[in-house]
């Protein structure tokens, strides 16, 4: 199915923008490619005065054409909750005439007529809305099947102590002036962590600061033991959820005229890969 690219006129600079992109195949991502480097082009910051958050890009396949999919942002549903305007700022990216990245901010659009044009999980905190991104601006498009599931994650032994990256812009701080996100890790936390669909969570031993909320974790081992067998020359790249809150104790005050604490516990807590999966389910088949 064709689809009109838009054109508009920026700063000087003519961007073209589209609703679908080229689907990168799993396999061949597995094969040549680094998921870091992947999930660096992927990821944005969402601004709204005051408000920053994270989302990142997954292509959902078109019905008519598998090989391509819809720009899909995965954010934490409360960062557009926090947003009262129509629109926000997405600082995207693009590459010019000699390669060079530069900073692209453009208009997402939030609502139309009174109407969210964006989808919320029912149990979470994951938010999905179809994006139109310039051209170029994420030339490799992961397609959804590389969120986990709980077969993936049991398959691979994934346990607490196994190491996670993620992306993010830790109050809107950002890698470069082109805008890219700033990449951080932590280990599993917590245990159990299956069965996602009643676990929903797991903490991640990582501090999570505004700006952060949104962000995707993501697992990436070469060689790895599982299943008894250490899997020379395998890389294993899996994308294992997304940040949503930082996990805060709160002290009950025992004495009179004393007044409850909050501490953050420098804990961030992760909502499921196989939850933003059924996130993006709850959108239209197609942009309308």
């Amino acid at each position: 199915m064709p689809l009109r690219t838009q054109l508009r006129r920026c700063a000087a600079s003519i961007i073209l923008f589209a609703l679908s992109g080229q689907l990168l195949a799993q396999d061949q991502s597995q094969r040549l490619l680094n998921l870091n480097v992947l999930m660096m082009e992927s990821t944005f910051q969402i601004r709204s005065g005051p408000n920053v958050g994270t989302g990142f890009i997954l292509g959902r396949p078109m019905p008519d054409d598998p090989k391509r999919a819809f720009y899909v942002l995965i954010t934490a549903a409360h960062v557009l909750e926090a947003i009262t305007e129509p629109s926000a700022t997405l600082v995207a990216r693009m590459k010019d005439e000699s390669g060079i990245w530069r900073r692209a901010e453009i208009q997402l659009p939030l609502s139309k007529d009174g109407r969210r044009l964006w989808v919320k999980h029912p149990d979470v905190d994951v938010a999905a809305i179809y994006v139109n991104l310039p051209t170029g601006s994420v030339p490799n498009l992961l397609p959804d099947s590389f969120l986990a599931t709980d077969e993936m994650l049991e398959q691979l032994e994934i346990a607490p102590g196994d190491e996670l990256l993620c992306l993010g812009f830790p109050f809107g701080a950002e890698g470069n002036d082109a805008g890219f996100p700033v990449l951080r890790s932590g280990k599993i936390a917590s245990y159990p962590i299956t069965p996602a669909k009643s676990v929903k969570t797991f903490l991640f031993d990582f501090n999570v600061f505004p700006g952060n909320s949104g962000g995707p974790v993501y697992f990436v081992a070469h060689n790895r033991m599982y299943g008894g067998t250490t899997h020379l020359g395998e890389t294993t790249q899996i994308l294992l959820g997304i940040v949503v809150e930082q996990k805060l104790y709160r002290q009950r005050a025992q004495e009179l005229y004393k007044i409850d604490q909050v501490v953050p516990l420098a804990l961030g807590q992760v909502v499921h890969a196989s939850l933003i999966r059924s996130t993006i389910a709850l959108l239209p088949p197609s942009p309308r």
